[in-house]
C-alpha cells in the first residue's frame, strides 16, 4: 500500500507562471535531473496534456511510464495518476496545489503517493520520497525563477 507525502515551497513568481512551467512537459528534461524524456501522447481540446510518457534514469532506478493529468479550471491544482503499472511502479498519484501570496509569490504544495513494484523498507522509502520531492520542488523553483528573470 502506498503512503502519501506532502511538501511545500514558496516560488518567487505568480501562480500562472508556475503553472506554465509545470504544464510545459516537453521541456522537463532541460531542468529535471533524472528525466531523460517527456512526451505528450494525448491532449485535451484546450491544448493541455491529458497523458504524458516519461522516461527516467536515476541510476539505481530507471523506468518508463504514462501519467494522466487533470487540471482545475484556473490551474490552481494540477493532478495526475499512473495510467498502467510500469516496471518500477504499481501506482502513482500526485498533485501540485498553487496558492498566490500577497507579495506576488506562490506557495506550491506537492503531494505524491507511489506504490513501488519492488520491495523497499519503509524508512528507506520515506527517505527516497523526501529526496525526490525536495529535488522536484527545488528544481521547479529554480526553473520558474530563472525563466522569470529572462522575461
Amino acid at each position: 500500500m502506498a503512503d502519501s507525502s506532502t511538501q511545500s515551497i514558496i516560488i518567487g513568481a505568480a501562480p500562472d507562471r508556475v503553472a506554465a512551467v509545470i504544464c510545459d512537459f516537453g521541456r522537463y528534461p532541460e531542468w529535471t535531473d533524472a528525466l531523460r524524456r517527456a512526451e505528450v501522447v494525448e491532449e485535451y481540446e484546450d491544448g493541455y496534456a491529458s497523458q504524458v510518457r516519461f522516461t527516467i534514469d536515476a541510476g539505481v532506478m530507471a523506468d518508463e511510464y504514462v501519467l494522466a493529468y487533470e487540471y482545475a479550471e484556473d490551474l490552481s491544482r494540477i493532478e495526475w495518476h499512473l495510467v498502467a503499472p510500469s516496471k518500477m511502479q504499481k501506482s502513482q498519484r500526485g498533485s501540485y496545489d498553487l496558492v498566490g501570496n500577497p507579495d506576488g509569490s506562490t506557495t506550491v504544495t506537492y503531494t505524491l503517493e507511489v506504490d513501488l513494484s519492488v520491495g523497499m523498507l519503509g524508512m528507506f522509502r520515506r527517505k527516497a520520497e523526501k529526496m525526490i520531492m525536495d529535488t522536484a520542488l527545488k528544481q521547479l523553483k529554480r526553473r520558474v525563477e530563472a525563466t522569470g528573470a529572462a522575461q
